[in-house]
């Protein structure tokens, strides 16, 4: 009896990603969500640059690639020209969608475009090389700030999901994390409520994951696993910032 095996919507080939790299783990969860939901021939996932510019070679379904933070625009185009027959979801990491892809999230968010968001946030630039980024935490080491975040001089860490709660478009916003099993099962939940509130044509959703970079952080995959329960997520507090569709039903 087989009790665990590659989702169908997973290629079967080796990933790029570092060791102890968390996106493996999320792309897992976004392909399991497609089997589990029986959309793998209606998916369209946008891939903009970043570590994840290669995830065209992972999932089975048509894959687009999109310039450096224009995924959520991109992913407007798909979606607006066929609404009834294609799922759209784009995969970003925080160099991209929190820095030069700010304005299309935000005002993608604002419209309230019926499309999903998957914001890995690994709190630094890991494609080239470790720089700042816009998730880094204060007093956080890296290439570009070799003596820690100085929000002094570079302002403070850009909370997302905090950000795009208060527009009045955005749909569902919800942050997770894939650092442990209780984590990760949370993560899929919201995944798959993600893509499910698409289908159901309620709107934009953005699932942030907090995640590791081992490599760029310095540390060891056990350590950056640590790193993720004692720094980032009490600065970045899991759970739902926004569900308009329990709103409603509360109401």
């Amino acid at each position: 009896m087989v009790v665990f095996d590659k989702p169908k919507s997973l290629a079967d080939v080796p990933l790029h990603y570092c060791p102890g790299c968390t996106h493996g783990i999320i792309h897992r969860l976004v392909a399991e969500t497609i089997d589990e939901l029986g959309i793998e021939g209606q998916t369209i996932g946008v891939a903009p640059v970043g570590c994840s510019v290669l995830a065209y070679n992972y999932f089975t379904c048509d894959m687009v690639e999109a310039a450096h933070g224009r995924a959520p625009a991109v992913a407007t185009g798909i979606k607006r020209s066929d609404p009834d027959n294609h799922i759209v979801f784009t995969y970003q990491g925080d160099g991209d969608l929190a820095s030069i892809g700010m304005a299309e999230t935000v005002h993608a968010a604002a419209r309230n475009e019926n499309i999903t968001i998957i914001f890995v946030n690994n709190a630094i630039y890991g494609m080239t090389g470790g720089q700042m980024a816009p998730t880094s935490l204060p007093g956080q080491v890296t290439q570009t700030s070799p003596y820690g975040r100085d929000t002094n001089h570079c302002g403070f860490p850009v909370k997302v999901c905090e950000m795009l709660s208060q527009l009045d478009g955005a749909g569902y916003i919800e942050r997770v994390a894939v650092n442990n099993v209780k984590n990760v099962r949370n993560a899929k939940k919201a995944i798959k409520k993600a893509f499910q509130n698409q289908i159901d044509k309620k709107g934009f959703s953005l699932i942030e994951v907090v995640s590791t970079c081992p490599t760029n952080w310095g540390m060891t995959p056990e350590k950056a696993l640590e790193w993720v329960e004692e720094k980032m997520i009490p600065y970045y507090p899991l759970g739902v910032y926004k569900d308009r569709d329990a709103e409603n039903k509360a109401e």
